[in-house]
């Protein structure tokens, strides 16, 4: 078990659901050597897309290289794609890190910034369809890990996603402890998923979604163009 200092950064924003962070951070804050930063241009309270006040605690100027940088998704996602500031941070800590991971829509946010061009990565299943504008590959699975990056799908895939990094990081003994500490054993109500849900039920869903789905579309086609302005992703 290494006892060095784990530099731990995850992405707050306005507009983010919460979840997607909050659920590693869990996980990840139990880690031996964690510090864990919780990101955003300054110390001020930013509210979630559901309307949970969250606490930044360290400045993008501030933030140290760091040994796993972590975005989460949410309807503020679409807006911090066209943020000069806040997509030249990601591209810039993603770049040093040592791994570079998301959670649910997180993944568009890292490849906007050039980060996931030729990586597989995992997807909340709404917009998974859309990653492969911004040069990663869309994959259906819960957690995927291409080389140094590692993605978890939608939102409570946060959790799972938070294990498989654990043990990246600190082997698997240390997470199958944490694992047993926090008692994570779901077992939900009802066995509903994207492949066995009723199609009256997926249609409704993907039709509540649909402007939230167009914006992010929008969105992608914005960076993907930025992206080849400059030459394409790194």
């Amino acid at each position: 078990m290494s006892q060095e200092t784990l530099e731990i950064g995850l992405l707050f924003f306005p507009g983010m659901t919460q979840l997607d962070v909050t659920g590693p951070f869990e996980v990840l804050a139990r880690l031996p050597g964690a510090r864990m930063h919780l990101l955003w241009k300054s110390i001020e309270p930013i509210t979630s897309d559901v309307g949970l006040t969250l606490m930044p605690t360290t400045t993008f100027a501030d933030c140290p290289k760091l040994d796993v940088l972590c975005v989460g998704g949410g309807p503020g996602q679409m807006a911090l794609m066209d943020d000069p500031e806040v997509m030249a941070f990601v591209a810039s800590a993603g770049a040093s890190a040592r791994y570079v991971t998301s959670v649910c829509a997180g993944c568009f946010i890292l490849a906007g910034a050039g980060l996931l061009n030729g990586y597989k990565s995992a997807c909340h299943w709404l917009s998974r369809d859309q990653l492969s504008i911004l040069g990663a590959i869309p994959v259906k699975e819960r957690i995927v890990v291409d080389r140094n990056r590692i993605s978890g799908g939608g939102v409570t895939a946060g959790v799972d996603f938070a294990f498989q990094v654990a043990a990246e990081l600190c082997g698997d003994d240390v997470a199958r402890r944490l694992q047993l500490l926090l008692e994570y054993d779901p077992k939900p109500p009802f066995d509903v998923t994207e492949d066995n849900a009723p199609p009256a039920l997926l249609a409704e869903i993907r039709t509540l979604a649909a402007p939230m789905l167009d914006e992010r579309l929008r969105s992608s086609e914005r960076a993907a163009a930025r992206l080849r302005d400059r030459g394409g992703p790194q």
